[in-house]
Parts: C-alpha cells; sequence; structure tokens
C-alpha cells in the first residue's frame, strides 16, 4: 500500500524546506545572527522556519483525518520505533520555530515576515532567557537535522536491505 499524494507532497516538502532551512540559519551570536550582514540569511531562515512551522500545522491537521497505510511484513518492534521517530520529529519540527520566536522576543528581537513585514516582540525581554532559549534552537534544529537522516537512513536500510517497499510507499510513481 502507498501513502496518498498528499501525504507524499506534504512529506517531501517538509522534508525540502527542513534542509533548506537549516542551510540558511546564519548561527552564532546574537550580535552575528541580526547583523546587517547577515539580514537576507536571517530573514530568509525565518521564512523558512516559518513555512516549516506552518506546514507541520497543516500535517496534522489532515493527519487527523488520514490514517498512516498499513504496511504489511514490517515487524512489529519497527513499527514502534517508526512511530516514535514520526511523533518526535513532529515534536521537533513545531518546538524549533517556537523556540527561535520566544527566544528572538525576548531579546527584544521582532519576528520578521520578509516582505509582509515583522511581528514586534510579545513578551517582555529578557535577554539572559532570550539567549538560552535561542541556544535551545540550535540544538533542536541540529537535533532534527539528525532525526531526519536518521529517518532517512532507516528508509534506504528496508529499500536495500530489507526490501520491504517502505520506502516506495512514500515516492510518487506507480501504485
Amino acid at each position: 500500500m502507498k501513502y496518498s499524494r498528499t501525504a507524499m507532497v506534504l512529506h517531501w516538502l517538509t522534508a525540502i524546506l527542513v534542509v533548506a532551512t537549516f542551510i540558511m540559519g546564519p548561527g552564532g551570536s546574537e550580535a552575528r545572527v541580526y547583523s546587517a550582514a547577515k539580514d537576507f540569511d536571517r530573514i530568509l531562515h525565518e521564512l523558512l522556519g516559518l513555512s516549516v512551522f506552518l506546514l507541520v500545522l497543516l500535517r496534522l491537521a489532515w493527519r487527523l483525518g488520514h490514517r498512516a497505510p498499513e504496511l504489511a511484513g514490517v515487524p512489529p518492534l519497527m513499527k514502534t520505533a517508526s512511530r516514535a521517530v514520526q511523533h518526535l520529529l513532529y515534536g521537533l519540527l513545531l518546538l524549533t520555530p517556537l523556540t527561535a520566536i520566544s527566544g528572538a522576543w525576548l531579546e527584544g528581537h521582532p519576528l520578521t515576515l520578509g516582505p509582509l513585514g515583522e511581528i514586534g516582540p510579545l513578551l517582555a525581554k529578557n535577554r539572559d532567557l532570550g539567549r538560552s532559549i535561542a541556544e535551545v534552537h540550535t540544538w533542536l534544529g541540529d537535533a532534527v537535522i539528525w532525526l531526519a537522516g536518521l529517518h532517512a537512513a532507516a528508509a534506504l536500510f528496508h529499500h536495500f536491505v530489507l526490501r520491504d517497499g517502505v520506502l516506495l510507499s512514500m515516492l510518487p510513481g506507480r501504485r
């Protein structure tokens, strides 16, 4: 059985946006991230991150009414591990942008929406807490990439070693 076209589009669009967001992360100290030289990178990173956040919310809403296909031949332990990784990824994909937004606001910076403008800080300024949360944001972003890499490696293991059709169930093409 295969995932629906909608599930595939949401999955692969999320994957592409996550990688692009990670690559475009300006990284470093507050002074570096908010320097004029990094404005483009930061603004693009924020737009991509917000896109990931909104896409994950859309995925979760869509998923409420659509179950994943039952993949025959996958051992119960692998199914449990798969569900755990999915839930952890969803959690990280929600927490990572929330820590970015709250960290920026606590440091006194607006949330930049590119051509749509900015949303000024909605939290009282607390630089120390903001820096700490911004550091957590960095760790969470790294965790997303590592976990997504593990997820991809597992899909390749299923395809090339187990030959059980798990990867093919998420690839467009033959039904």
